[in-house]
């Protein structure tokens, strides 16, 4: 996977596919995001937290990093407190 950082060994098949999904979104800015995330946390999430992330998933690019920067609220059926988290994950990988 380009950019990941973690190996899908040892993950089940939700979580690897979901682990791909976040790094292929189509744009370079929500693969950093949700995929720096995945690589972080996607072996810790409950059920409940990867239902979410299916969720936000489904979320258009422009939408979500808008929803994402604060410039767009997106609908509470899609958002919770894994989406509170993304938000606050630091993005910044450290090697600038």
């Amino acid at each position: 996977m380009t950019g990941t950082t973690r190996s899908s060994s040892g993950l089940d098949d939700r979580r690897k596919r979901l682990l791909f999904r976040c790094w292929h979104r189509g744009t370079r800015e929500m693969d950093l995001i949700l995929g720096r995330f995945a690589d972080s946390e996607i072996g810790n999430l409950s059920e409940p937290e990867l239902a979410e992330l299916e969720r936000l998933l489904e979320v258009n690019d422009p939408d979500l990093y808008a929803a994402i920067t604060g410039d767009k609220v997106l609908p509470a059926d899609v958002t919770g407190a894994l989406f509170a988290r993304i938000k606050a994950f630091p993005i910044a990988d450290g090697s600038a």
